[in-house]
């Protein structure tokens, strides 16, 4: 029971992210804010590889996916910027569908449940006259493709013996590095005219949306099944448009409310029918042996 009302919250915490993200980017830009964030959160996380010394294998790819994590990263905070909070939540949850794509051997149901996911794209991002997708729409499109790459490449780069705390922190050093560089000169000066209120939103970012949530999601997974911590995890969507819409003020038409309903039926479904497909039917509550075998799109961590 805690486990799944920890991995709630982690949903919630994710949902959020989107909404923290495009307030943030006004303040201090794309840039600024993906570095600060990754900053803070590898100084959180470099202590815990002290434990461990990685292995050359291990290091080269933790920075292979350091750098696909950092490209997912900047087509998720460049598109919210460029989108409601609402839309960024609901397509980059696409992440869940394109990844069993790319991986192949599906059965026909799971296309017919990614057909009812895409019709509720065309209504979420195209609204009334059907119109031409934001810019901010194309780029959650396109982090949900890219994401989906990311997580394939680290199911077929990963090793039982890498450890899953060590690649993390590898990831989040590459991209404090490629931020940093990018931000360039105006880092400091606009970290420094940050507010406080500012300043809490990039750590709730960096120690609440990456730091908390990875090992929050690490711990409970492992304590409940496979189907409860996908179902949970996979809610996070659903708390992005709440938060998006009572917090953010963001307001939603009857064909956009009509094609979230699509996209998270569509969703749901084609996460159910990939993982009967390749595991077969679960018992509710049998341990769940890795990590991977649970699919999230993991908000903008």
């Amino acid at each position: 029971m805690r486990g799944d009302l920890l991995l709630l919250a982690v949903a919630v915490i994710w949902g959020s992210s989107y909404l923290a993200a495009k307030t943030l980017v006004v303040a201090g830009g794309v840039l600024v804010v993906l570095a600060l964030r990754y900053l803070v959160s590898m100084v959180a996380m470099l202590p815990l590889m002290t434990v461990r010394r990685p292995a050359r294998a291990e290091v080269a790819t933790g920075l292979l996916l350091g750098c696909t994590q950092a490209a997912v990263l900047a087509l998720e905070t460049y598109g919210v910027s460029l989108t409601s909070a609402t839309n960024a939540g609901v397509l980059i949850s696409l992440t869940i569908l394109l990844t069993p794509l790319l991986q192949g051997g599906l059965p026909p149901r799971f296309f017919l449940a990614a057909a009812v996911a895409t019709g509720g794209v065309v209504l979420l991002v195209a609204g009334p006259g059907l119109r031409t997708p934001s810019a901010g729409d194309a780029l959650m499109l396109a982090a949900a493709v890219v994401r989906a790459a990311h997580v394939t490449l680290s199911g077929r780069l990963s090793r039982p013996s890498y450890d899953t705390v060590t690649l993390t922190t590898l990831q989040t050093v590459v991209g404090a590095v490629v931020f940093t560089v990018a931000a360039g000169p105006s880092l400091l000066p606009a970290a420094a005219g940050f507010s406080g209120d500012e300043w809490l939103g990039v750590l709730y970012l960096a120690l609440g949306c990456s730091v908390f949530a990875f090992v929050v999601q690490l711990w409970a997974v492992r304590r409940t099944s496979a189907a409860r911590a996908s179902l949970l995890l996979g809610t996070e969507p659903v708390w992005a448009v709440l938060i998006g819409v009572s917090l953010g003020g963001e307001h939603l038409t009857v064909l956009a409310a009509a094609g979230i309903a699509l996209v998270l039926a569509g969703t749901f479904w084609g996460q159910r029918v990939e993982r009967v497909h390749r595991t077969g039917p679960e018992r509710d509550g049998a341990p769940v042996p890795d990590r991977s075998t649970v699919t999230s799109s993991a908000g903008l961590g």
